[in-house]
C-alpha cells in the first residue's frame, strides 16, 4: 500500500485557493473513515496508507478535494472543466506496435506557491504523484507513464514518432547527449525500465515543431522541458497500453493542477490509426445501480436523499431515481435493472478508475453513509457455491496433518533460485517462470517447491521455542501452469526418518490409499534435501507422488537452522489421480 506523507502546509495553501478552512485535526477522524489509516498526525504532517483500490487519493490536491466533499464543505464535482485547446499532437503509424496509447492536455496558470520554498514543494509534490501514478496504475510505467513538461519551452504542434537507438537527446537532470541505447544501458531510469523497450527495433519519442525531444517514453524526458519555480503552464503527456489507466493518470495529474487554479485545455490527438480525439475528457460517468442491490447488500431501505447525501460526501451525485422501463424482465445477476423496479443514475468522476461495476458504487454509498449507521443484522443475500473436487483432497490433506500437530501457514508464491534449487539440491520441475522486474532478490521466480519456503519460515523464528510444526497446501508453477502440492517440516529435537515415515503413513491411510500399493524407495544421495540413507521417495501404483525424510544439516545451516528437522512434500495432483476420491 502507498503511504503518503502529507504536509499541512501544503494542505493549508490548497484549502486556502478553495476557500476552505484546514482543520488538520479531523484527518485523524474522516481519513479511516473512507478507510485510509492513519498512522501519525501531528502540526506538521499527517502519515496515511491508501489502498491500492483508490488511486485517486494519491496526492496533496486529490485529498483535499477529498476532504472537501466528504466533510460537506462543497458540493459533488463529478465533472472537470475542460476548455477546448488549439495544441495537436500526430502519432505514427509505427506507434500502434510500439505504444499505442497516446494523451495530452494543457493546463494554464497553475498556482504552484507564493515563495520559493512553496514552489519547491510543489514541484517534489508533482514528482511524488507522478511516481505513485507509475507504481499503481501504470503498473511500473508498463501500462500507462506521465509526462510533464513546461510549456513555455515548447513549440507545438507535437509528432510522437519512432527512432533508431542511435538517435540522442539531453536526458533530464543531464549536461550531456546521450544515446537512446547508452539510456538504457547506462542511465539508472534507462537500466531500471529497460525492460520494457525489449524486441523494440524502434524507440518512441515525442518532438515539438523544432525537432526539440519532450520525452523518450516510458523513460525519461528531455532536459530542456524541465519544470521549475517559474513555470505555471504546463503540458502533459501520458503514453501506454491500457486507455483506462492512461486516461486515469492524465484526469488525475489535471485534476492535482486544477485545484491550484489551473485552467485545463484540451489538446487535439491523431493517433496512430488516424483517428482524432480530443484528450481528456472531463465529463462525469453515468452507472445504473438497481435499488434491490443496494437493499440486498446494505441491508436497509435508502431515501433519496439519504442516498444523495452520502453519494456526495463520495464525489459523486445521485442524477434520478427511476422506474426502469428497458432492461430484462426478470433478474439473473444482482446488477440486472429489471423492469418494473426502481433504479439510481448515479454520475461517479471519470478519474475514479477504481469503479468498474455497480457492485463498487453500493460500497461508495456505504462508506459515505457511514458503515457504523448500517443496520445490525445478517446480510439476506445468499450465496450457493459447489466445492472444487479438488478441495476435498485438500481437506482430507490438511485435516490429517493437523491431527499430527501440526499448524498451517500460507507463504508467498514468489521464490528464488537459490532456495528453490541451490540450496535444496533439487533439480527443476519443469520450465521455470522468471519475474521480468523483482522488487526484491529473495523474488525472482515462481517456486516450483514448498518446501523450501517451510525453511525460511522455520528460520525466521528460530528464536522461539521447539518444537515447532507447521505444513502448507499451496500452488507451485511449473511450465507455466499452476500445480497443487503439499508440504510440511518439523523443528524438533529427539525424532527423525521414523516420525516423518510415521506422518507420511498417517497421511495416505487418512487419503484412502490402498496399502498394498504403497511403496517406499531410498533417494539417491544429495538428490534432494536429505540426510544420507534417511530420505525416501513414496509411490502409489508405481507412480512418485512425493518424497519425506530428514533434513541434511548442511541444508538447514544455509537457511540459518540449527535444530533437527524432518519434512516432506507432495504432489496433490498425482495424489488425486491416483487415490479415488471416496466423496465422489
Amino acid at each position: 500500500m502507498p503511504t503518503l506523507e502529507l504536509q499541512h502546509s501544503i494542505l493549508r495553501y490548497i484549502q486556502d485557493l478553495n476557500e476552505t478552512l484546514h482543520n488538520p485535526e479531523t484527518w485523524s477522524d474522516w481519513l479511516p473513515r473512507i478507510g485510509c489509516p492513519v498512522d501519525n498526525n501531528d502540526e506538521t504532517v499527517v502519515e496515511v496508507e491508501v489502498f491500492p483500490d483508490r488511486p485517486d487519493l494519491l496526492s496533496h490536491e486529490a485529498l483535499a478535494k477529498a476532504s472537501r466533499s466528504f466533510l460537506g464543505l462543497e458540493g459533488a464535482g463529478v465533472a472537470l472543466g475542460v476548455l477546448d485547446g488549439e495544441i495537436e499532437v500526430n502519432v505514427d503509424s509505427s506507434l500502434g506496435e510500439v505504444r499505442p496509447v497516446i494523451m495530452a492536455a494543457v493546463v494554464r496558470g497553475v498556482d504552484t506557491g507564493s515563495d520559493i520554498e512553496q514552489k519547491n514543494d510543489f514541484i517534489q509534490s508533482l514528482m511524488d504523484h507522478q511516481e505513485k501514478l507509475h507504481l499503481t496504475l501504470g503498473r511500473k510505467r508498463r501500462f500507462a507513464s506521465i509526462g510533464v513538461h513546461d510549456l513555455s519551452s515548447l513549440s507545438p504542434p507535437f509528432r510522437v514518432l519512432t527512432v533508431p537507438s542511435s538517435y540522442s537527446f539531453v536526458p533530464l537532470a543531464e549536461t550531456e547527449k546521450m544515446s537512446i541505447g547508452q539510456i538504457l544501458k547506462s542511465h539508472p531510469k534507462g537500466i531500471e525500465y529497460a525492460y520494457l523497450m525489449d524486441g523494440l527495433a524502434g524507440f518512441p519519442v515525442i518532438l515539438d515543431s523544432n525537432d526539440d525531444l519532450l520525452s523518450f517514453p516510458p523513460i525519461i524526458n528531455g532536459d530542456h522541458t524541465t519544470v521549475n519555480e517559474d513555470t505555471t503552464d504546463f503540458f502533459i503527456d501520458v503514453t501506454g497500453w491500457d486507455e483506462r489507466a492512461c486516461e486515469a493518470c492524465l484526469l488525475l495529474i489535471c485534476l492535482s493542477m486544477a485545484e491550484r487554479g489551473g485552467a485545463i485545455e484540451s489538446v487535439r490527438v491523431t493517433g496512430f490509426d488516424g483517428r482524432t480525439t480530443n484528450t481528456p475528457r472531463g465529463d462525469e460517468r453515468r452507472h445504473r445501480v438497481p435499488d434491490r442491490l443496494i437493499r440486498r447488500i446494505l441491508g436497509l431501505e435508502m431515501s433519496s436523499e439519504d442516498l444523495a447525501t452520502a453519494l456526495m460526501r463520495m464525489g459523486g451525485r445521485l442524477e434520478e431515481s427511476r422506474t426502469v422501463t428497458d432492461g430484462p424482465n426478470n433478474s439473473e445477476k444482482w446488477v440486472d435493472c429489471v423492469v418494473g423496479e426502481q433504479e439510481h443514475v448515479i454520475s461517479m468522476p471519470r478519474w475514479r478508475s477504481d469503479i468498474m461495476h455497480p457492485i463498487d458504487i453500493v460500497e461508495d454509498i456505504a462508506i459515505g453513509y457511514g458503515y457504523d449507521n448500517l443496520p445490525k443484522e445478517l446480510s439476506s443475500v445468499h450465496i450457493d457455491a459447489i466445492p472444487l473436487q479438488s478441495s476435498h483432497l485438500k481437506r482430507r490433506f490438511g485435516e490429517s496433518l493437523r491431527a499430527c500437530g501440526l499448524q498451517e501457514i500460507q507463504s508467498l508464491t514468489l521464490s528464488n533460485e537459490v532456495d528453490q534449487f541451490e540450496l535444496m539440491r533439487w533439480p527443476l520441475g519443469g520450465s521455470k517462470t522468471t519475474i521480468a522486474n523483482p522488487i526484491t532478490s529473495e523474488h525472482t521466480v515462481l517456486r516450483q517447491y514448498i518446501l523450501p519456503s517451510l525453511l525460511r519460515l522455520l528460520a525466521a523464528n528460530r528464536h522461539h521455542e521447539l518444537p515447532q510444526r507447521v505444513y502448507e497446501l499451496g500452488t507451485v508453477v511449473r511450465d507455466a501452469r499452476n500445480r497443487n502440492r503439499g508440504a510440511w517440516a518439523c523443528a524438533e529435537a529427539g525424532s527423525g526418518f521414523s516420525t516423518a515415515k510415521g506422518i507420511v503413513q498417517g497421511l495416505l491411510r487418512d487419503l484412502g490409499a490402498p496399502t498394498d500399493e504403497i511403496d517406499f524407495v531410498a533417494i539417491t544421495p544429495r538428490l534432494g534435501p536429505w540426510i544420507n540413507g534417511r530420505g525416501a521417495s513414496v509411490s502409489v501404483r508405481g507412480q512418485a507422488v512425493g518424497e519425506f525424510g530428514e533434513i541434511d544439516p548442511l541444508v538447514s545451516y544455509a537457511f540459518g537452522l540449527k535444530s533437527p528437522i524432518h519434512a516432506g512434500e507432495f504432489d496433490l495432483g498425482k495424489l488425486g489421480e491416483l487415490i479415488p476420491d471416496p466423496v465422489t
